[in-house]
């Protein structure tokens, strides 16, 4: 038997089985690199998609009631409430807006006389309810809401109306004025109230401060002091200095424009359980 012809069938099948493997490798390489391709192409469209969202979303924007069923407007039984005899009424109200909307908490205060009934009905309604969440720096943030809540009987039928402001001029006029709303998170470091030490305030009471701001079309702290505080001399208008000083805002609003404004707020300190 001649060995060349083995020989070469034997190298044509080493040459046949080295070419099947190597278009193997090739296709292989070929697929791992469309496949890292196509996540790096996921990838990018995933950032700019991101990128695209938050730049959908305006640089500011007021946590605002809304008109969802899940709305405080639309939650509030004005038709009970008239029926329950109450009579004109107005209670101020405050709340937590998270990201999403949901109100991590709330409470009432400053009710004018014989509100009991809506004050009840208002914190109610506040458990459940849902607000269009305030955006900063075209992003989403944790907001303190204040509002108030006016009910007046016209013609024997309930008016219910509610207001995203606490200044008592601009509920006279009944303005188009939405009031700067203090941010949770972000670039503020307000990280809430703080009650004063045990040398200030020796004896554990509760504490009211009205704390006038100053503030830009920014959202930007621009001054603040103390207007009354209660009772006196046990720490808590400097706690309430020091609690706002580093604080951010979405800024005010008026006719759909931020601006800049004064606002006085009122806050409520309670001594550690």
């Amino acid at each position: 038997m001649n060995p060349v012809p083995v020989a070469a069938e034997r190298n044509t099948k080493t040459a046949v089985a080295a070419s099947h493997s190597l278009r193997l490798q090739t296709l292989a390489g070929a697929i791992a690199f469309f496949s890292h391709m196509r996540r790096l192409v996921f990838l990018l469209v995933l950032g700019l998609a991101l990128k695209c969202s938050a730049e959908d979303l305006p640089l500011y924007r007021p946590a605002l009631i809304g008109k969802s069923p899940e709305a405080i407007i639309n939650r509030i039984d004005e038709k009970l409430l008239l029926k329950a005899g109450q009579k004109d009424a107005a209670v101020m109200f405050s709340a937590g807006v998270e990201k999403t909307g949901e109100l991590k908490w709330s409470g009432t205060y400053r009710g004018t006389p014989d509100s009991k009934l809506l004050e009840q009905e208002v914190l109610r309604v506040l458990a459940n309810a849902k607000m269009i969440p305030a955006v900063r720096n075209h992003l989403p943030v944790s907001v303190v809401f204040y509002g108030t809540v006016l009910f007046e009987v016209v013609d024997n039928k309930p008016r219910l109306r509610i207001f995203s402001n606490q200044e008592e001029s601009e509920l006279k006029k009944e303005s188009d004025f939405i009031g700067p709303q203090l941010c949770l998170g972000g670039d503020s470091k307000f990280s809430g109230l703080h009650y004063p030490s045990a040398q200030q305030a020796p004896l554990p009471v509760d504490g009211t401060v009205d704390l006038w701001l100053k503030i830009d079309a920014s959202g930007n702290l621009q001054e603040e002091k103390v207007v009354k505080e209660s009772p006196p001399l046990l720490g808590f208008g400097d706690a309430a200095l020091d609690d706002f000083a580093n604080a951010k805002f979405i800024p005010a609003f008026r006719d759909g424009k931020s601006v800049s404004c004064e606002i006085t707020l009122p806050l409520y300190y309670k001594p550690e359980k």
